[in-house]
């Protein structure tokens, strides 16, 4: 049976559009149609689809206060499409608090390499999302945040373990680590995740935090301003140069690729084009960055894959792996796609698994301590 979607879009064009390479999959069915957020309320009710799409600018009612609705009202996975500016990266990202899993620009060519990989690219994160139906209530979909500000993480929870981390537990309690930094790949759903994570680390965080979260060029500066009005730590989006500090997080700018160089007590930024890195899908790539990671920390590193499709960051995390480095990544429960987690975690490359409520206690417990 095909997983059945629900098109919502002030634009026929766009909704025909959509309609037309969503239907050359035969997995994916496309049950109905709205023309602003009033009509989705009602058909998504009546049709109960596996995934919405859902435009942010539309009359009568938009696409933020449509999610926030659906989202009380019967939850399904939604996935937005925006315009690639600044306005249009704020609303998004709005989206993404208010329930909304994933995103994709109105013009999706833009993040692709061709027409064919638009087409696979949007067929790809759809039926991602239609595979999380089952899992999804408004805990899972949207951020929670206590009246103080803080995640209730002083006393973590009972970890969640997987055979690999069993198998690794006696060689990881061995192991001491002076750590460098935290480093963290993330993909879709990682928005949520990230903020979850780091609205819970302290102003004196002992290391500087590297993130690559692939996102359109436009995005992670309105991301990175987001989060660092959220968090006790900086936030910022990282520039060409800049020498890491401790507390400070460092958000690759999308649509480049970032490195790091130098030695671990002055380690600095490199910000490239992405077309001297021609093999690579994803800019950022989260590998790319890892390996360099490596190359300056060596072991003394914990590095953290969230959420996100396909295995981008195994590479990297292999080889700090190899030099010694902590490996965690998300558990498939709290992840929206266990694509990248599952990835390091069936090569056995990470040695434990944890969701993302425990992410942030795990952490301070293992890198302040």
């Amino acid at each position: 049976m095909a997983y059945r979607i629900l098109i919502v879009d002030d634009s026929t064009f766009f909704r025909r559009r959509i309609t037309q390479i969503l239907e050359q999959d035969n997995e994916l069915e496309v049950v109905g149609e709205a023309k602003d957020g009033l009509e989705a309320l009602a058909e998504v009710k009546r049709l109960k689809p596996d995934v919405v799409t859902m435009d942010v600018e539309m009359p009568v009612l938009d696409g933020i206060s449509a999610v926030k609705n659906i989202m009380a009202m019967a939850p399904v996975p939604i996935i937005m499409f925006s315009s690639l500016t600044s306005e249009g990266a704020k609303a998004t990202l709005d989206a993404l608090d208010a329930g909304a899993l994933d995103f994709l620009p109105k013009k999706f060519e833009d993040i692709a390499l061709n027409r064919q990989e638009a087409v696979r690219l949007l067929q790809s994160r759809v039926k991602a999302l239609c595979l999380k139906k089952s899992a999804l209530g408004k805990s899972s979909s949207s951020i929670s945040r206590p009246a103080n500000n803080e995640f209730l993480l002083s006393r973590p929870p009972p970890k969640v373990t997987t055979q690999a981390s069993q198998n690794s537990r006696q060689e990881s309690s061995q192991m001491t680590h002076n750590y460098g930094c935290l480093a963290i790949g993330a993909s879709t759903g990682g928005p949520v995740a990230l903020q979850k994570l780091l609205t819970a680390l302290p102003a004196n965080f002992k290391t500087p935090i590297i993130v690559v979260q692939h996102m359109p060029g436009t995005f992670t500066k309105a991301f990175a301003k987001r989060l660092n009005d959220l968090c006790k730590i900086q936030v910022r989006e990282a520039e060409q140069g800049d020498t890491l500090l401790a507390g400070v997080c460092y958000i690759a700018p999308g649509g480049k690729q970032m490195s790091v160089q130098g030695r671990a007590n002055s380690a600095r930024l490199i910000i490239s084009e992405a077309e001297k890195f021609p093999e690579c899908v994803y800019k950022p790539s989260v590998d790319v960055t890892f390996e360099s990671i490596c190359d300056v920390y060596a072991g003394n590193v914990l590095a953290v894959i969230l959420t996100g499709m396909g295995a981008d960051g195994k590479e990297g995390c292999r080889k700090l792996k190899h030099k010694g480095a902590t490996i965690w990544a998300q558990d498939e429960k709290s992840s929206v796609v266990y694509g990248m987690p599952q990835a390091v975690t069936v090569a056995k490359i990470a040695q434990h698994n944890y969701d993302i409520e425990q992410m942030a206690g795990r952490i301070k417990a293992e890198m302040l301590k």
